[in-house]
C-alpha cells in the first residue's frame, strides 16, 4: 500500500515495527523512504496512514509514548487501515482529537493481492470533509472507498464483511467435504457452482486453492480469529444478540489453529482456506 502511494506520486516516508520484514523491503523498493523512528516518518506529514494487527497495536503506535500523536503536526489526518472494531475506533479518534489530530477509520478488504494491485475496498468512518481530503490517497491504494458514516462506521461494515467471509469459507469447505464424501469430483463444485446462485468470491478464488491443498496465507487464520473476536466482543444491540454463524465459524477456525499435526507457527498462520483441515480432522 505504501509503495502504491509512492507510485501515485506521493512523497512517502514509512516506519515498520520490524525493520527487515519483506513488506518493508518491498515498500523501499517501491519508492518509500524508510525511517528508523516514528518521529522521522510523521513529523512533516499532512497524512499519516497506519495498518497493524490489533487494538493494542494501533493504540501503541498512535497514542503510546513515542507514537504518532507525540510527533504529528496539529491538524494532520490519521487514516487507520487496521481492523479494530467501532468501539476502539471511537476511543482512538477521541484521544487523537484531544491532541489536535483528525482521524478516519478505514479498514480494507481484498487481501494481500488487493493490497499489491491497489484494488482494495476501503470502508471509511469519520468526517465527510476528512474523507474528501483523503480521497486521492484512498484512490491510490484501493479500487473503491465508501464513506460509511461517522467514526466507527467503517469498522462496523468491516466486521460485517468478516462475518460474511468467515461463513463463506465454512460453506465452501463443507461443500467440498460433502462432494468428497459422496465420491464425486470436488472440482465440479468450483466449476459448476461458481456460476450459479451459490457463487462467491471465496468459491471462485479460494476453492481452487483448497483443491490444490495450497494453504499459503492471503489472509491468516489468526487475523480472522481476531476479527471474529471483535465481532463477539461488541456491545449487544437492541433486539439483536444472536451470532450463531459467527460462533460456529470461530469454533472451526480455532480447531485448525490448534491442530496437533501443525508445528508451532503453522495453524494460525495458514490461510483461511485451511479451514478444510477442520473437516478432515473430524
Amino acid at each position: 500500500m505504501a509503495a502504491n502511494l509512492a507510485k501515485a506520486g506521493f512523497e512517502v516516508s514509512g516506519w515498520n515495527r520490524t525493520a527487515l520484514r519483506p513488506s518493508a523491503e518491498a515498500a523501499s523498493a517501491g519508492g518509500v523512504r524508510l525511517c528508523a523512528r516514528i518521529e522521522d516518518a510523521v513529523r512533516d506529514a499532512a497524512f499519516v496512514a497506519t495498518c497493524v494487527g490489533d487494538v493494542v497495536d494501533v493504540e501503541a503506535v498512535l497514542l503510546g509514548a513515542g507514537g504518532v500523536s507525540s510527533y504529528a503536526a496539529p491538524g494532520s489526518l490519521v487514516i487507520d487501515f487496521s481492523t479494530i472494531g467501532p468501539v476502539a475506533a471511537r476511543r482512538v479518534a477521541s484521544a487523537l482529537g484531544s491532541r489536535g489530530l483528525r482521524f478516519l477509520d478505514a479498514p480494507v478488504t481484498g487481501g494481500d493481492v488487493g493490497a499489491m494491485a491497489a484494488t482494495l475496498t476501503i470502508m471509511v468512518g469519520g468526517s465527510p470533509s476528512d474523507f474528501d481530503d483523503a480521497g486521492p490517497l484512498l484512490a491510490a491504494v484501493g479500487r473503491r472507498a465508501v464513506m460509511c458514516g461517522p467514526t466507527g462506521a467503517g469498522q462496523s461494515i468491516k466486521l460485517c464483511n468478516q462475518v460474511l467471509a468467515a461463513l463463506h469459507m465454512v460453506a465452501l469447505t463443507e461443500a467440498l467435504a460433502l462432494a468428497n464424501a459422496q465420491g464425486v469430483n470436488a472440482e465440479l463444485v468450483v466449476d459448476v457452482c461458481t456460476t450459479g446462485a451459490a457463487g462467491s468470491w471465496a468459491l471462485e478464488k479460494l476453492g481452487p486453492r483448497v483443491l490444490r491443498r495450497d494453504f499459503a496465507p492471503g489472509f491468516m487464520i489468526k487475523h480472522l480469529l481476531k476479527d471474529l473476536r471483535l465481532v463477539l466482543e461488541m456491545p449487544p444491540a437492541e433486539n439483536f444478540s444472536a451470532m450463531f454463524g459467527t460462533q460456529l465459524a470461530r469454533e472451526l477456525f480455532e480447531k485448525v489453529a490448534r491442530l496437533e499435526q501443525c508445528d508451532e507457527s503453522c495453524g494460525g498462520e495458514l490461510g483461511t482456506q485451511a479451514l478444510t483441515l477442520a473437516y478432515e480432522a473430524g
